[in-house]
């Protein structure tokens, strides 16, 4: 039964992460969420967490397993973007994105590695990893890049668990609904994306990598379609 299994969903407090901790709650897992800046009413814990901080992604861990004694998943949801034409770019506003997506991955990675004697890592990539090439979010682009090659990685190093990356094109969050329509229009055209990708269809994939026997350790799920 789900009820029996325990979820951390790594930035649930807003777009993608906080409808997948929320359907993850409704399908009767035990859900642990977690924020940086707002905490958010839910009617599972949310727990502070800055992922860019090794001691509070340790101290994350360590809270979970004292109190639900083990973890099943691991999904990582938390992503950073500063759109910005490359020439006004500079090296820390470059690697604070890569910080965020690249650097937070690991520690959420390596410390769900090191408290987990099997289940399943899914890190939440981008079509953006493989297939786009813009000025103005090349920083957001090579650090999920990182992620995928990140995935493999840790697949390789830990057999006992299942640790997968879906790499999903634009997403209906409040965020990519909040863009420039042209700007937004012109890059799905790009790729054929002719209707954004509904947060519930994502949080369903997650689940469906989590329970299926069809996905294996190391793979980088593409989705561009609602029907997938």
């Amino acid at each position: 039964m789900n009820q029996n299994k325990v979820v951390i969903v790594v930035g649930a407090s807003r777009g993608l992460g906080k409808t997948l901790a929320q359907l993850f709650f409704n399908q009767g897992y035990t859900v642990i969420g977690t924020f940086n800046k707002t905490k958010i009413d839910t009617s599972y814990p949310m727990l502070k967490c800055n992922i860019i901080r090794e001691n509070d992604v340790e101290d994350l861990f360590k809270q979970v397993i004292k109190k639900w004694k083990k973890i099943d998943a691991v999904i990582n949801c938390a992503t950073y973007t500063e759109d910005e034409d490359y020439v006004k770019k500079d090296l820390n506003s470059f690697m604070e994105v890569v910080k965020v997506n690249l650097g937070g991955t690991f520690l959420v990675d390596k410390y769900a590695c090191l408290n987990m004697q099997k289940g399943t890592i899914v890190n939440i990539s981008s079509t953006d990893a493989q297939d786009t090439y813009t000025p103005f979010s090349m920083d957001y682009a090579a650090s999920k890049a990182g992620v995928e090659n990140l995935t493999k990685n840790f697949a390789k190093r830990m057999p006992n668990l299942k640790i997968c990356a879906l790499a999903p094109a634009w997403i209906n969050t409040s965020s990519v609904l909040e863009m420039d329509p042209k700007y937004l229009q012109e890059e799905m055209q790009k790729h054929g994306q002719k209707e954004l990708l509904h947060k519930e269809n994502v949080a369903l994939k997650v689940i469906d990598i989590i329970n299926s026997d069809k996905y294996q350790s190391g793979d980088i799920i593409r989705m561009e379609h609602n029907d997938e």
